[in-house]
């Protein structure tokens, strides 16, 4: 029987090779858990990048839709400016021509319609959109509309624009409404 005794019982070499085992379960349990770490670690990176690739793509996109609202509500406005415009140059033309005649009234009444076009003069400079220069330059498809063309006077060169005859709008780099102009041919 003490045979039996000593085969149940382990010896040091037995309970090292089982110590062994559990170290190398261990941490076979423990490069598991690593890898399990480094993939969650590595998924939230993605996310965290689509998160912020996600924010910068709408906040440009709400950009835009702000850019190309104030452009809209601004080509509505053009007309009304292009309308102050030939009031003013009327205003001027009757003063040419009565020279000294006009009654207070008409000064009042030219002054209030001149301020009131400084003022949305202003705002449309404030909101950065300015007149596209034409007459004398090159014609641009991109900023000109050729509505007709004249024969170059001497010492223009073909292509040049020569009158507008409306003018045209930019807002930044976007073309609100092209300049309407005659080309020299």
């Amino acid at each position: 029987m003490s045979k039996k005794k000593e085969a149940a019982e382990p010896t040091d070499e037995d309970l090292v090779l089982q110590a062994i085992d559990e170290l190398a379960q261990k941490n076979a349990e423990l490069e598991k858990l690593r890898e399990e770490v480094e993939q969650a670690n590595d998924q939230w990176r993605r996310s965290a990048a689509e998160f912020q690739n996600y924010r910068r793509r709408t906040e440009s996109e709400k950009a835009q839709m702000v850019s190309y609202g104030k452009s809209l509500v601004v080509s509505g406005l053009l007309d009304v400016v292009d309308d102050f415009e030939r009031s003013l140059e009327a205003t001027r033309q009757a003063e040419a021509e009565f020279e000294g005649e006009l009654s207070p009234i008409y000064e009042s009444l030219k002054s209030g319609v001149d301020l009131v076009y400084q003022k949305l003069a202003g705002e449309l400079a404030r909101l950065e959109v300015e007149p596209i220069e034409a007459k004398g330059q090159p014609f641009d498809e991109n900023a000109h509309e050729a509505i007709m063309q004249q024969e170059a006077p001497e010492g223009v060169e073909p292509g040049t624009v020569l009158e507008i005859v409306q003018p045209g709008y930019r807002m930044g780099d976007r073309v609100l409404r092209h300049a309407k102009v005659i080309v020299a041919s």
